[in-house]
């Protein structure tokens, strides 16, 4: 199973939008693993995590095809991920296409914004529920609960091939007891998880700083989803979060933990 991380950055991006801070002007300056667009995610070259504003660039960068997208799968329903005006240029008049070429997996709500949109246009669309599995071209995958809003069924994605396994989890939050309980005794082989915040926490609730994402892969290691054989990787880092890539890398590294990048892949 190969995971390709598409964008690597939260919801800003690095260098920010709208920031002149440190890190952004340090990735002006020298760009590569420093610049992050908005995150999102592929697997196996065709089951496509999340529709960020920067898929366009993303798949032009990367010599990719949303055509063999044989899935989208949806998270949450945050600007960063959820872009849904991008589905249009999947079909006539922006190409021949009557039927969108994949099908389309999200909670209740964000089913509900996409009906809304899109009233009436041939879109194969399925309801995912937290903890509840689903078949998808020989997968299963099952959301997980995700702390991040309050109103909303926001998940994160296992994903299970028969052989390999991955959990991909942006916008965790601190996860409530009910994920760590459907964790408990699961393996991994490949665990991407966020680490919004880096070196600079906030009292958002939603997500992680560098601290707490090493409490949960403690946590993770001793409930045995996680072990020495484990793939563990970051993603979803915000300017905010005052660390460069090298500087991430500087302290993650020793603790066994890839820093995720716009582009990196990661076989298991």
């Amino acid at each position: 199973m190969i995971l390709r991380i598409l964008g690597s950055g939260s919801a800003d991006g690095i260098p920010a939008f709208f920031s002149n801070d440190r890190v952004s002007e340090h990735a002006r300056r020298h760009g590569g693993k420093d610049v992050r667009t908005r995150s999102g995610a592929l697997v196996d070259g065709h089951i496509k995590i999340d529709l960020p504003p920067d898929t366009l660039l993303q798949l032009q960068r990367d010599g990719l095809r949303a055509s063999d997208w044989s899935a989208l799968v949806f998270t949450h329903s945050h600007d960063d991920h959820f872009s849904y005006p991008e589905l249009q240029y999947a079909f006539f008049p922006f190409n021949d296409n009557l039927f969108a070429p994949f099908a389309i997996y999200a909670n209740a709500f964000i089913l509900s914004e996409i009906a809304g949109y899109y009233p009436d246009w041939p879109l194969e669309l399925h309801e995912t529920r937290s903890f509840v599995p689903f078949r998808h071209a020989g997968y299963t995958i099952t959301p997980v609960r995700a702390e991040h809003l309050e109103d909303e069924d926001s998940q994160n994605l296992m994903i299970d091939d028969g052989e390999r396994t991955l959990l991909y989890a942006t916008d965790t939050g601190w996860w409530p007891e009910v994920t760590w309980n459907f964790l408990k005794g699961r393996r991994l082989d490949l665990l991407v998880l966020e680490c919004t915040e880096a070196f600079q926490p906030t009292d958002y609730h939603g997500h992680l700083d560098a601290e707490t994402f090493l409490r949960a892969l403690d946590r993770l290691r001793r409930q045995g989803t996680v072990d020495d054989g484990t793939v563990v990787c970051t993603t979803h880092h915000s300017h905010s979060g005052n660390a460069t890539h090298d500087e991430l890398e500087r302290f993650f590294r020793p603790r066994g933990v890839l820093v995720g990048f716009d582009g990196m892949e990661l076989e298991i």
